[in-house]
């Protein structure tokens, strides 16, 4: 997948691990991938009261999810971040950039005042387009 990240300075730079905006080449699949949360694979919440520890968790779920269609965290384009408490941004991005590389994806984070349980902090929907076998794309891209 032929991603770049778009950066103009009509604009503000952007101040967390995300991209003024993405552009993608269109050919591949398109993943949208559910609201991920701090969910653990075997149903416990990670990081109850903790929003590194739940982001890490959701960075760790989304990525899982992009794998499993055929994927990798370095062919998401856009997130859409729902949070409890916007005064976590730092703290948020901190733990994103250590999963997501430039070009980054597109981003917007929103200040919400529930989730799905009162023990989530955070939760992250996203987009990403898969390459078709054998085309250029950004597989060499490792994500920790």
């Amino acid at each position: 997948m032929a991603k770049t990240q778009i950066s103009t300075t009509e604009l503000h730079s952007p101040n967390g691990a995300f991209s003024q905006a993405t552009t993608v080449a269109a050919t591949g699949r398109l993943v949208f991938v559910s609201g991920m949360t701090a969910r653990r694979p075997d149903g416990s919440i990670a990081g109850v009261g903790d929003i590194r520890e739940q982001t890490r968790q959701v960075c760790e779920n989304v990525a899982t999810a992009v794998r499993a269609a055929g994927g990798i965290l370095a062919d998401v384009c856009r997130v859409d971040v729902f949070v409890r408490n916007m005064e976590d941004f730092a703290k948020i991005h901190e733990v994103r950039a250590q999963f997501f590389s430039e070009p980054l994806p597109a981003s917007t984070m929103v200040e919400v005042s529930k989730l799905a349980h009162p023990d989530y902090l955070i939760e992250i929907n996203a987009i990403a387009v898969i390459a078709p076998t054998g085309s250029e794309s950004m597989r060499g891209v490792e994500w920790t």
